[in-house]
């Protein structure tokens, strides 16, 4: 079945109306609690506030019925969504004895995903989006056209303050949200990133294939536009994400399949690459923790390229790929979509659904072994690709068993240059990664050493993009920092073993410090991604500038504070001097003031690094570290708006 014909098969029902929402509950712990249902009232609550009325507007297409939906970032941060759908049912609840319309935004839980026919298959956080956003609005205006008329009505706070008002229209059908994110509740900002919604609703366009999703910024001095529309789906996603890669062969091997109202789709293609991006969804749900789907692909592969190395005598007598081996170097994205999805995990981002492992083991079995037969040179081209990563697998492990057996017979003994907290509990110990001796020094001597550890790092460390497990291995410069967390790196890394619950990476505001950031990070996203995942790992912020006038000295964080500071100083004269010198690094502090403005935790700002998207943290590490050039600088051309100096 073509993907077109799938998309026309979801459709499930001539008749949206009234009868089809059904009403759960009260909408008022919303405002009491809004973390409880958009996960923050940070800048990531706040955008997820668009992603709540978009994914409602991405059900209507994946019913069939919408092609094209406009996100419009208007003047004050107003957010408009316009689609061409159905349009929100607007006729008298039978159940409620008010619009529908009304009951859809005000009455949690009120939608047509909860066993009523109108959605064979939805995304969105299980029907409570729209009243969510408009119980944390300062207003919420909605309009519906439904082919005859254009229904109209406002609220504030959540309330109905203006009732349904109707006045025809020619034929149109559609709904158009706008809204004004509540600062009473979105204390931090209310300012919207475009860069953030673009990533997102590309995402959206790209599983939607053939959906037209258009984000414009309206706002002064902000004005621009993206039209995203990907005919060729999920394959045009593998191929952006491989755009900073070298593939090993280039067409991008395309699966999909269905059954009982289920269908699956897989699009993947190796690269010379060591590490594995694999990103799965479900019903459009970014699945981060897995699940059946990504069990079912993970088993069919494995088993097929046996299978075929077996037969063309590939693999010799005894010899196998493992799961690993079959996924080094390869990008895949995985999308299913089922009627009733159930989502398992700590954060509810895991498929649980048994009827989608088989869907997809079975399709990748049937579909790849065909294409393995039609095209033996990629066959032969993934099966040589498996075998290396083997080897390596092989050597990796050789050396991990070297290093656990010195590590035995030293007496689990630290790395030299560590200088260890007395602390022994890990919740309450930190460690500072530090670049230099210097620097190292200096941070030895003003940390408190109770709880601080301090491990210096010197020399040019490994890039990890470039290298195999095997490499990193007795590498001098990264087994110190795998011997001192304590929990290992790879299919062995067990964060229950962490020795520190802070790893603080202290790196000067220049090229070289940045450099050495990133060189760590990367390290820890290919080979220790639950340290990222769980948030334990932080930059730290070192002052840029010291302001000394007479006896008096203060530090600043950016040119903006030291301009503040610097007047402060000079308080009712204009005229005073205020000597100000920028610190070249961290090695230049004395241990007091790195103590002070950088190490006290009553003083100091730490910056948590987090991992919002796995799949754009993947791209940015292989551009950033990779072996291509092009990609690089034209990611540098971009962004290079956005570094105004070079500093953390």
């Amino acid at each position: 079945m073509s993907m077109s014909e799938e998309v026309l098969d979801l459709k499930v029902t001539e008749t949206y109306d009234e009868n089809q929402i059904q009403v759960l509950e009260g909408l008022e712990a919303v405002r009491k609690r809004p973390g409880m249902y958009i996960g923050s009232t940070s800048e990531r609550g706040l955008h997820h506030l668009v992603y709540e009325i978009v994914d409602n507007s991405i059900d209507e297409a994946l019913a069939g019925y919408c092609t094209h939906i406009e996100v419009t970032l208007e003047p004050d941060d107003i957010i408009r969504v316009d689609d061409n759908g159905r349009g929100i049912p607007v006729g008298i609840h039978p159940q409620m004895g008010i619009p529908t319309l009304e009951v859809v935004l005000t009455v949690l839980h009120a939608g047509g995903k909860f066993g009523g026919d109108g959605y064979k298959v939805s995304g969105g956080l299980h029907g409570v989006g729209s009243s969510v956003v408009n119980a944390l609005s300062l207003w919420l205006q909605a309009e519906v056209r439904d082919g005859t008329n254009i229904h109209t009505m406002r609220f504030e706070r959540g309330h109905t303050v203006q009732k349904i008002t109707s006045l025809p229209c020619a034929g149109e059908t559609g709904t158009t949200i706008r809204f004004k994110a509540d600062p009473e509740i979105f204390t931090e900002t209310t300012h919207y990133d475009f860069d953030t919604l673009e990533k997102r609703l590309r995402e959206q366009a790209y599983l939607n294939a053939g959906l037209r999703i258009t984000l414009r910024d309206e706002r002064e001095g902000e004005s621009r536009e993206e039209v995203m529309c990907y005919e060729g789906g999920i394959r045009q996603f593998v191929e952006n994400l491989n755009q900073a890669k070298n593939p090993l062969h280039d067409e991008v091997i395309y699966m999909e399949g269905s059954r009982d109202n289920c269908m699956a789709e897989v699009a993947m293609q190796y690269t010379d690459a060591y590490s594995t991006s694999l990103i799965s969804f479900a019903n459009n749900i970014n699945t981060t923790e897995g699940g059946t789907h990504e069990t079912g692909f993970k088993s069919a592969l494995t088993r097929i390229l046996n299978d075929y190395g077996k037969k063309y005598k590939l693999l010799k007598e005894g010899e196998s790929i493992k799961n690993e081996d079959a996924l080094e170097g390869l990008t895949a994205i995985i999308s299913v979509k089922l009627p009733e999805a159930q989502f398992e995990g700590q954060t509810k981002t895991k498929l649980g659904n048994s009827e989608m492992r088989n869907l997809v083991s079975t399709m990748v079995t049937e579909r790849l072994g065909v294409f393995l037969e039609e095209n033996p040179s990629v066959g032969r081209t993934i099966i040589d690709k498996a075998q290396t990563a083997a080897r390596a697998r092989a050597a990796a492990q050789r050396a991990r068993e070297l290093t656990r057996r010195k590590t035995a017979l030293g007496g689990a003994s630290m790395p030299d240059k560590l200088r260890d907290c007395n602390e022994r509990d890990p919740a309450l110990t930190e460690i500072y990664i530090v670049e230099g001796d210097s620097a190292g020094g200096s941070a030895t001597q003003g940390r408190d050493s109770r709880f601080q550890a301090i491990l210096p790092l010197w020399g040019k460390m490994l890039n990890v993009e470039k290298s195999r497990a095997d490499k990193v291995y007795g590498n001098d410069k990264l087994m110190p920092v795998i011997t001192a967390l304590g929990a290992g790196i790879g299919e062995d890394f067990d964060p229950s073993r962490l020795r520190y619950h802070k790893i603080i990476i202290m790196a000067d505001a220049d090229v070289d410090g940045s450099h050495i950031r990133t060189l760590l990070l990367t390290f820890f996203f290919r080979f220790m991604r639950p340290l990222i995942e769980g948030g334990y790992v932080y930059a730290a912020v070192p002052p840029l500038y010291k302001l000394v006038r007479g006896k008096q000295t203060r530090v600043a964080f950016s040119d903006e504070e030291r301009d503040q500071v610097s007047l402060e100083m000079r308080g009712d004269n204009p005229n005073a001097k205020v000597d100000i010198s920028r610190f070249k690094g961290l090695g230049e502090m004395n241990p007091h003031e790195l103590w002070e403005t950088t190490m006290n935790p009553e003083t100091r700002t730490l910056k948590r690094i987090e991992l919002e998207d796995a799949a754009r943290a993947d791209e940015i590490f292989t551009i950033l570290m990779g072996e291509k050039v092009e990609p690089r600088r034209e990611y540098i051309e971009k962004n290079a708006r956005y570094a105004t100096n070079l500093d953390f």
